[in-house]
C-alpha cells in the first residue's frame, strides 16, 4: 500500500479482539515492509501515516515502533516519526558470528531429530533453484531465508530458536538487500544438500560444521557488498 508520499507498507494481518493483537498485526506488517524493503534505509514516516495505512489507531503503531527500535530496525525522531535505520556492517558481522553458533547447535540438535523439518528444507532448496533458474532474486531470498527459519523451528529448543529470531531477521534483510548484486552459481544450494545429507545421516558435529561453512561462506559474500570486507 502507497499514499502520497511514498510510504509503503504491507497491510496488517487481521488482529484479535486485544490490543496487544492489533500491535502485534502492526509489528508484523511494519518489519515485513523493513525487511522486503518496501520500507527501505533512510525511509523516514510519521506515525500518523503508518497508522492511517494500517488502518488503525497510532497507539499500536507506536508500541509497534518501540519494539523494531529496540531491535534495531528503525529510531524514533522526535516530533518527527521514524527512521529505518542502514544495514551496519560492523553490527551485522557480530550478528553473523552470533547466528552461525546458534544455527549450528540447532542443526547439531535437529541432527538426532530428522522429520518435517528437514524435508521442509529440502522443499525450500528445491525452490531455491528454480527461482535462480527464472532469475527471481526475491522468491531466491525467500526460499533461502525459509531453509534457515526451518532449522531453527525444527531443533526442538524453543529458547534457542527465540534468540536466534531477530538476528535471522537482520540477516533476511541483508540478504534481500544484497541478492540482486550477488551472483550465485548454485553453491548456497550445493552447501544446503551437504547440510541435509549430514542431517539425514544423524551427524549432529558434521551438519554443525556445513551450517557454519555455509553462513561464513555466505555472510562474507554479502559483508563485501555492503563495502564491509575488500574484494
Amino acid at each position: 500500500m502507497e499514499d502520497g508520499t511514498g510510504l509503503r507498507v504491507r497491510p496488517a494481518p487481521p488482529p484479535g479482539p486485544k490490543r496487544e493483537s492489533l500491535a502485534q498485526s502492526a509489528y508484523a506488517a511494519l518489519k515485513a515492509s523493513i525487511l522486503e524493503s518496501l520500507l527501505p534505509p533512510g525511509h523516514e514516516a510519521t506515525e500518523q501515516a503508518i497508522a492511517d495505512q494500517l488502518g488503525m489507531s497510532r497507539t499500536p503503531v507506536h508500541e509497534a515502533v518501540l519494539r523494531l527500535q529496540h531491535e534495531g530496525f528503525l529510531r524514533v525522531l522526535p516530533r518527527r516519526g521514524v527512521r529505518v535505520l542502514p544495514i551496519d556492517p560492523t553490527d551485522l558481522g557480530e550478528t553473523y558470528d552470533v547466528l552461525i553458533a546458534l544455527e549450528g547447535a540447532a542443526a547439531a540438535l535437529l541432527a538426532g531429530r530428522g522429520g518435517a523439518a528437514v524435508e521442509g528444507m529440502a522443499a525450500a532448496t528445491e525452490a531455491m533453484e528454480r527461482a535462480r533458474e527464472a532469475g527471481d532474486r526475491k522468491a531466491w531470498a525467500a526460499a533461502d531465508d525459509r531453509f534457515h527459519r526451518l532449522l531453527l523451528e525444527g531443533c526442538g529448543n524453543a529458547k534457542l530458536a527465540g534468540l536466534a529470531q531477530t538476528m535471522a531477521d537482520q540477516a533476511q534483510r541483508a540478504r534481500s538487500a544484497t541478492a540482486a548484486l550477488r551472483a550465485d552459481s548454485g553453491t548456497s544450494a550445493t552447501e544446503h544438500a551437504a547440510i541435509l545429507a549430514a542431517l539425514r545421516a544423524g551427524r549432529a558435529e558434521a551438519a554443525r560444521a556445513a551450517v557454519a561453512a555455509h553462513r561464513r561462506r555466505a555472510s562474507a559474500e554479502i559483508l563485501r557488498v555492503l563495502g564491509a570486507v575488500p574484494a
